[in-house]
């Protein structure tokens, strides 16, 4: 590697680290005909499904930018060292990464220079050039240039697994503050330029034997926290709404990292992002994705901010004491799923076990539920009859004391613990 290309490199790497939208991939794109590499089930930036320790390229095709975002550590009035690569030492790059076992994939993202076309262009020859000249199969992850024309973006989509463009700020006066070139008018756009095209190559498949693999891994998006004044239920309710009408596989929080000293509007949050808020709206994300909550009940005009002393299942949990205790031999699974303390995996052991007899309090804690935390909202068998009924700010204060750092740990992605 020349000394030009590996300074390329550090310093598009480095710019690139502010994306935080490359986890999961969900493909399952084959190697054929003798090709390079293979996409495999749940390719992710840290661990796969089987345990699997990978990693991605990630970094920039370029970090000159036309857009002057004042959050963003790339924007044309930051006086920064600028790089750009070209389309042939991204491929260089990623093949000879690849060939070294450095990497199992590309995640590509890039500032917009010229013009959103002109850029996502030159993204759409390297994904080309990996695919058809290097047959190259491993996962590919690319940015979305906002303002990209229908055309480039649904070809982009072939080539790829999966494919993201990021909402930027939760609300559009946020927006407007702090990047006035972008609208997310324009991001919803392209969000549904794939989605409308997934779901017309899902009906073809119906009537057609084969159909083009269009962005197999789905799209996502991401958003930056704490750079304006949202609270968190606009940005729960604005991740809730891309969810449902863009059928979006995840929705990334970024925890706003102040790097613009110049911006007064922008606040002084320290040298480290919200990391705390961050982690509680990952964790109201996942109780929206796999715990069958509303984003209305995790937040609302009455509690517009997720509360940092206790993860969101719990606190709704605290304000709703009308729904408990529940029988955990008779409730539905619905009503298993909200008990602080019990994962979905947990809950399905439950009703799965108790077909073949009623359940005690040593069953659950070896199918893995919390009982410590649980038992506030339960009753079992062998539950004491002496067990008094507590006021939600009695169990709110005994969790807390009991030291709440152990209990409001992030959900696990295997779903096997919940919180």
């Amino acid at each position: 590697m020349s000394e030009r290309i590996r300074e390329k490199l550090q310093i598009l790497a480095d710019a690139a680290k502010y994306d935080v939208s490359c986890s999961s991939s969900g493909s399952k794109r084959q190697n054929k005909d003798r090709g390079l590499g293979n996409t495999g089930n749940g390719i992710c930036h840290s661990y796969t499904e089987d345990g699997r320790c990978v990693s991605l390229l990630k970094i920039l095709f370029t970090n000159v930018c036309i857009f002057d975002c004042a959050y963003c550590v790339s924007r044309r009035s930051n006086d920064v060292q600028r790089a750009a690569f070209t389309v042939q030492e991204v491929v260089d790059l990623t093949i000879n990464f690849y060939r070294r076992n450095y990497i199992e994939g590309l995640f590509l993202s890039s500032g917009i220079f010229k013009s959103a076309d002109h850029t996502m262009e030159r993204m759409l020859q390297v994904v080309k050039k990996l695919r058809l000249e290097e047959n190259f199969n491993g996962y590919i992850h690319l940015k979305t240039i906002p303002g990209a024309s229908k055309e480039i973006i649904t070809e982009a989509g072939l080539y790829v697994d999966r494919m993201s463009i990021n909402l930027e700020m939760p609300t559009e006066a946020g927006l407007q503050q702090f990047a006035p070139e972008k609208s997310h008018a324009e991001v919803q756009k392209d969000l549904g330029i794939v989605r409308d095209r997934l779901i017309e190559l899902k009906d073809e498949r119906k009537i057609i034997r084969t159909v083009p693999q269009f962005v197999p891994a789905g799209q996502t998006t991401q958003m930056v926290v704490g750079a304006a004044q949202e609270t968190d239920q606009d940005i729960i309710m604005m991740a809730d709404r891309h969810y449902k009408e863009f059928k979006l596989k995840r929705v990334y929080f970024s925890g706003y990292i102040p790097i613009n000293e110049q911006e007064k509007a922008l606040p002084m949050v320290g040298s480290a992002p919200p990391l705390l808020r961050e982690n509680r709206l990952y964790q109201s994300d996942w109780l929206m994705r796999f715990y069958g909550f509303d984003a209305s009940e995790i937040v609302d005009d009455a509690h517009p901010n997720l509360d940092l002393d206790v993860d969101p299942k719990l606190s709704w949990a605290l304000r709703h004491p009308e729904q408990f205790p529940i029988d955990i031999n008779r409730a539905d699974y619905r009503m298993i799923m909200r008990v602080p303390g019990i994962g979905v995996r947990s809950a399905k052991k439950i009703v799965q076990a108790r077909r073949f007899g009623q359940i005690h309090i040593d069953q659950l804690k070896r199918m893995g539920v919390s009982y410590n935390r649980a038992q506030h909202f339960i009753r079992c068998v062998d539950t004491p009859k002496f067990q008094r009924d507590q006021t939600p700010s009695q169990i709110r204060n005994q969790i807390l004391q009991m030291g709440n750092s152990k209990y409001t740990q992030q959900l696990s992605p295997q779903l096997g613990f919940g919180f």
